[in-house]
């Protein structure tokens, strides 16, 4: 498939900064030791809510866990870790060598300001039909099914592009109280655009779901597995351009900008996952290139 140029990036600056959503840079880093002499992890990445960590773990490691759950770690000794949007402020990796001794490292998460909107109103849908909840029972095991595949796919290694370029119209974490009840965080970020705007692969992956029948909330929805645990889903897609199993590249064309399923205009909202942590897309991507169309 051919690759597409990307647009504008207009109003970005200010929404970042509202988000207080730090530019991706090495929070923890050092150089990689040689595979056998290497005694501590190395990380590279924001340890931060919302984001993602790739490291190394030390010498004949065995086992790796991250507050308690099994980790994988590729032949070279990579892996990944991510923190949820409500990460507590401390986590523990534990790394079991062959000889049975441990390295232990204690993690800092730093913390957010999200961007919370109060209202004296109750939610639009606040109470879902009977009907919605019929439709949506499957929706959501399907999706669940989806995220329970594991690909050998190695786009975790990558360093991600933005599948689409645009205004930013919605940031991953901001939430809405409304009368002292607080409804759901926003799980990704929302970038509007023209209905059949091309959409990207961020970075190599599986397809691991393609639902070319709009799911109720969602609508088109396709999902690729980048490997490791982490995967996106892109929602209200005006059409899905590859189908389940196929392997994708950074930058291919997947889809095009829609507006199906519970959606206000066009726009893509991109959402990432670790595990059950929800991610920040804008923190693995960085900042959004400005192009003209």
């Amino acid at each position: 498939m051919r690759k597409l140029g990307t647009g504008i990036a207009a109003g970005v600056t200010l929404l970042l900064m509202g988000s207080m959503a730090p530019e991706p840079r090495l929070v923890a880093s050092a150089m990689a030791a040689p595979a056998a002499s290497r005694n501590d992890f190395t990380f590279d990445g924001p340890l931060i809510q919302g984001g993602t960590v790739l490291g190394t773990v030390p010498a004949l490691t065995s086992r790796l866990t991250f507050d308690g759950r099994d980790v994988p770690t590729a032949a070279d000794g990579r892996f990944i870790i991510a923190f949820d949007r409500d990460a507590g402020p401390n986590a523990m990796l534990v790394a079991t060598r062959v000889d049975g001794s441990t390295v232990r490292k204690s993690l800092s998460v730093q913390p957010r300001a999200w961007r919370i909107e109060r209202l004296n109103t109750l939610p639009r849908f606040a109470q879902p039909s009977a009907e919605f909840q019929r439709l949506r029972a499957p929706e959501l095991r399907q999706i669940a099914a989806a995220r329970a595949v594991k690909t050998d796919a190695q786009g975790w290694r990558q360093r991600f592009m933005w599948p689409v370029t645009g205004r930013i119209s919605g940031l991953f974490g901001s939430q809405r109280i409304y009368k002292g009840e607080p409804g759901s965080y926003h799980s990704g970020v929302d970038v509007a655009r023209p209905s059949g705007t091309p959409v990207l692969a961020p970075a190599d992956g599986v397809v691991i779901l393609a639902a070319q029948q709009p799911f109720t909330l969602e609508g088109k929805l396709l999902m690729i597995d980048h490997g490791m645990g982490l995967n996106s889903a892109f929602l209200h897609l005006s059409r899905i351009d590859v189908k389940l199993g196929d392997t994708v590249r950074r930058g291919e064309l997947v889809g095009a900008i829609g507006t199906t399923g519970r959606s206000t205009g066009p726009h893509l909202h991109w959402g990432m996952k670790w595990g059950e942590a929800r991610i920040d897309p804008l923190l693995i991507a960085g900042t959004m290139p400005v192009t003209v169309d």
